[in-house]
């Protein structure tokens, strides 16, 4: 393909709010161009942008050009705005989700030790990281989570395939190897939640379900714990109550 042509190319691609496929491309030509020249100048102009702060990546959904992670601290200065921080329990969730896929809430509970929050989940179904994809088919049908094409998109991967190889098979293990991404997380975090910031930069705690002392901020699923909780307490300090004598007594009344 002469220079022109790869030019016009890479002015879309720079353009281009969106990633573009090559059949996107090959619409920017009266002329039939075979999707193969295409890739050829695809190839061309990623090797000339080697040296420069940005690159021309393949991603699932199509070629784009963004910046590099080493220009990312300098190009941060120009908005006030900090990316959100994940904690512990969002990363290792979405990090099981994208390697065990596809995957039910329950497994992942299984994996991680732990309960699931459903704010975890929706945190991740919010960003558009996961969705159900179908259901297993045993008691309840519980739903299958996998990662999206936003998923891929917002990690620079081309396909599921192109995810980091775990040197260790631990959810904490995927959870750093996806960290090192495009998105950040605060390892000291134990709140299930984002982790947001405030004009300082500095995180804004969120409270806890335990730290919560009105009633109707509490959510159902934690109602439900306590209120089982509760009552597993009380029917145990009416079986301590019960002595031998009681029981004599009781007998000698019938």
């Amino acid at each position: 393909m002469d220079y022109h042509n790869k030019r016009v190319i890479e002015t879309a691609l720079l353009c281009a709010q969106e990633p573009l496929t090559v059949a996107d491309l090959t619409r920017l030509f009266a002329e039939d161009i075979a999707a193969g020249e295409i890739d050829d100048a695809l190839l061309e102009l990623q090797k000339a942008w080697e040296d420069k702060g940005m690159e021309l990546v393949h991603i699932a959904t199509g070629w784009r050009f963004q910046s590099r992670l080493a220009m990312r601290e300098y190009l941060d200065r120009l908005t006030p705005e900090k990316p959100p921080k994940y904690s512990r329990a969002v990363m290792e969730t979405l990090a099981i989700i994208a390697y065990r896929q596809p995957v039910t809430r329950g497994e992942i509970e299984e994996i991680r030790g732990v309960a699931v929050s459903s704010n975890v989940m929706k945190q991740l179904e919010d960003r558009g990281w996961v969705e159900v994809i179908g259901h297993k088919e045993t008691i309840g049908r519980p739903g299958l989570y996998a990662t999206t094409k936003q998923f891929l998109d917002d990690l620079s991967l081309t396909n599921l395939q192109s995810l980091p190889m775990l040197e260790d098979a631990a959810p904490m293990a995927g959870a750093e190897q996806l960290g090192q991404a495009v998105m950040e997380f605060d390892p000291s975090a134990t709140v299930e939640t984002v982790i947001e910031l405030d004009e300082n930069g500095q995180p804004i705690i969120q409270p806890t379900s335990e730290e919560l002392t009105n009633e109707e901020s509490i959510s159902e699923e934690v109602a439900v714990e306590i209120a089982d909780d509760v009552i597993s307490e009380e029917t145990s300090e009416e079986v301590e109550e019960v002595s031998p004598e009681s029981e004599d007594k009781s007998d000698e009344q019938k």
